[in-house]
């Protein structure tokens, strides 16, 4: 007795919160395909309509409209479905809420990374940037990066042959890159949701927010199908995700109007805009640098932060506000001792982040990664010895281990494994054929970089942040990696910069098919939506592009972000470029196997110790993933939602709040989205009434 005491207690402490998310939804017991005509069309709709506003509103105040885009496109499909007397399955909106998705991440920006179209607006504004004629990189970029030809470019078409190598370097790259992102995210997904049944604490939004909106028109479609009304526990049952989404909508409009609505259209009314709410944070690091050197710290004030912080759950949102604080007492005493040397009074919080970085997070976050990816795989192949042992106890066959469920639409392992080694190896052959042409002979060492990327480093790295989206919803990237590696190959020239690298992290893609398992939609209705999503995510990011570019310079007067921000991201991409040109080691001097030692050494010790202490699981990642000198302007204010959810409306609500934030999330994030899409409208609205040549 006391020995089953003993093997029974500890994990019914550690894993009392991952069983809470993890039985938060099930998956249900049918499958359903969802590819058909109406998936069809809803890419056909967001590409002629929501592309050209996408890419626009990013060229003006660098904001995608991915979310609004998703919403207003189930919500119009939904709605024009009903007038035809139609209720569109939630297999169907769940696809449609992907490729939606899908198209508009191709044609918006974050921090300087460009995808499609964009990527051809930016290579002929790099180009011609001061900041890379200043460093000496213009005149050393290849000609599939962009055409070296002052008159193609004046000319601003993409029907000019002299761009034709460099749409055709990102027309592979996006092919290549979409086939193995959906492949090897889906092995990762079999092993951490089916073998070691991880709970996706973030699937459920985007689920909850589907089946709100499916559970909506069946109560509609109940109604209306008899003269008497739902039995009242059975309309209860049904209608209550709808009303919780109505709720999260609500507040997402008022508060969208706030931090959006009234920048954007005064923006476009003004030219200047009023911002009532700072975007995206109030920075205080420099009142705070005389009693805590080297420490950023600033406040997010988007309630949407606030609202993952109650989603998320709520031990790992305490251990990542633990960490953050253990970087906050630590990096005084790292500054005083001299390890945090480039920091100096003054510096803003991103920039304190960046120096701080280069100096010691650097190498210390790739120990931080190193022990995570350790436990990780230690958990793995624990769970598998238990499992196996256990199917031997029972008399049942190993392969019963893997089983999946029928209907799901799941592919066997080695199709997995030969795609993703496929793919590498196109990756690295065609670098090198790219190295060929155009240094006139093939720089091995690289060659062996890309091999360490695509075989060692982005297996790793991906299954590491599948495996921390699985338990805490977090994401883990480390910093610099491709820089320090080309630095250190002794590679001389800028061409290596634009290759198309086998360095990617596929772990987020398991959130994905966690919530298309979650909303019953086979997973073969996504890839044969993917088949033909493809030629028109190319094909309508880059004819936008070009119909944009046709309108003027860009950067130029109609583009104030673009104008604002865009010399700023070429400098500092620059930095990076110009040293392997022989004239730059920052990076290089970043790269310190003590510093590696020392975050390997200290994360293994945390999961030990906490695990010893009998700590819950959630609380172990987070306070190792807060080591990584997480910036505070997240994790501050999804700390308070956290505090909120677990102390007041959990309170009020029970066990049922696990299920009601997750619609709320996702309503919110439609209700913002609305927003942003009626913002985009008036900006083009009054651009055409005010900017019209005459």
């Amino acid at each position: 007795m006391s020995k089953k005491h003993h093997q029974d207690k500890p994990p019914a402490r550690v894993d009392k919160e991952l069983e809470e998310f993890r039985t938060l939804m099930e998956p249900p017991s049918t499958f359903e395909d969802g590819f058909n005509w109406v998936a069809f069309l809803g890419a056909l709709f967001v590409a002629l309509l929501m592309v050209p506003g996408s890419i626009y509103m990013s060229l003006i105040a660098g904001q995608a409209v991915g979310p609004a885009a998703q919403w207003v496109t189930l919500i119009l499909f939904i709605e024009v479905a009903r007038r035809a007397n139609k209720m569109l399955r939630r297999a169907e909106i769940f696809t449609l809420f992907y490729l939606s998705g899908a198209i508009m991440s191709t044609a918006s920006m974050a921090s300087g990374h460009f995808q499609g179209g964009l990527q051809v607006i930016w290579n002929q504004f790099y180009i011609q940037s001061d900041a890379a004629a200043g460093a000496g990189i213009a005149s050393e970029l290849p000609f599939w990066f962009a055409p070296d030809d002052q008159a193609a470019l004046d000319q601003r078409s993409l029907l000019n042959p002299a761009w034709w190598p460099a749409i055709g370097l990102i027309a592979f790259t996006m092919i290549i890159g979409r086939l193995d992102n959906m492949i090897l995210g889906y092995g990762l997904f079999r092993l951490t949701s089916d073998i070691e049944r991880l709970p996706f604490p973030m699937a459920p939004i985007q689920a909850q927010g589907v089946l709100a909106l499916s559970e909506e028109q069946e109560e509609e479609s109940g109604k209306a199908s008899t003269d008497e009304p739902l039995p009242e526990q059975e309309n209860k049952a049904e209608s209550w995700r709808w009303r919780v989404f109505s709720i999260g909508s609500t507040i997402g409009l008022v508060f969208g109007a706030i931090y959006l609505g009234i920048p954007t259209i005064t923006g476009a009314l003004l030219g200047t805009p009023i911002t009532i709410l700072p975007i995206p944070f109030i920075d205080y690091t420099q009142q705070t640098s005389d009693f805590l050197p080297a420490v950023g710290i600033a406040v997010s004030l988007n309630l949407f932060q606030v609202v993952i912080g109650m989603v998320l759950p709520f031990w790992a949102m305490v251990g990542t506000f633990v960490g953050l604080i253990v970087t906050v007492v630590a990096n005084p005493f790292l500054y005083n001792f001299g390890l945090l040397h480039s920091w100096s009074p003054g510096d803003e919080v991103l920039v304190t982040a960046y120096k701080n970085n280069v100096d010691f997070y650097f190498s210390f976050s790739i120990g931080v990664a190193l022990a995570i990816a350790i436990v990780g795989f230690w958990s793995v192949g624990k769970a598998l010895i238990s499992m196996r042992r256990k199917r031997r106890e029972r008399h049942e066959d190993d392969h019963q281990m893997y089983a999946v469920p029928e209907g799901r639409g799941d592919i066997r392992g080695w199709i997995i494994a030969v795609v993703y080694l496929g793919s590498s190896a196109l990756y690295i052959a065609v670098s090198m054929w790219l190295l060929q042409i155009t240094d006139g002979a093939i720089y091995w060492p690289v060659v062996w970089v890309m091999c360490f990327y695509a075989f060692v480093y982005t297996p790793i790295i991906s299954y590491v942040t599948a495996r921390l989206e699985g338990i805490a919803g977090e994401v883990i990237n480390i910093p610099f990696v491709r820089e320090a590696s080309f630095i250190l190959s002794g590679y001389q020239g800028v061409a290596v910069w634009f290759l198309p690298l086998p360095l990617h992290n596929y772990g987020q893609m398991t959130v994905f098919y966690r919530s298309c398992e979650l909303t019953g939609t086979s997973f073969w209705s996504i890839w044969k939506t993917e088949f033909i999503l493809t030629p028109i995510i190319l094909l309508g990011s880059l004819g936008f592009a070009h119909f944009i570019w046709q309108l003027g310079d860009i950067p130029g007067p109609a583009y104030p972000f673009a104008t604002e921000m865009w010399e700023f991201f070429a400098a500092n991409q620059s930095i990076a470029y110009s040293s392997t040109l022989g004239t730059f080691n920052v990076f290089e001097q970043a790269l310190n196997g003590w510093y590696i030692l020392a975050g390997g050494v200290i994360g293994l010790f945390m999961f030990v110790g906490l695990a010893w202490l009998g700590a819950p699981t959630f609380l172990t990642y987070g306070v190792v993933r807060g080591l990584n000198q997480t910036l505070p302007f997240v994790v501050i204010p999804q700390f308070v939602g956290a505090l909120l959810g677990r102390y007041y409306f959990q309170k009020r609500l029970g066990l049922q709040w696990r299920q009601y934030i997750p619609v709320v999330a996702a309503g919110f994030a439609c209700g913002m989205g609305l927003i942003g899409t009626l913002g985009i409208g008036f900006t083009f609205l009054a651009k055409s009434v005010f900017q019209l040549p005459f």
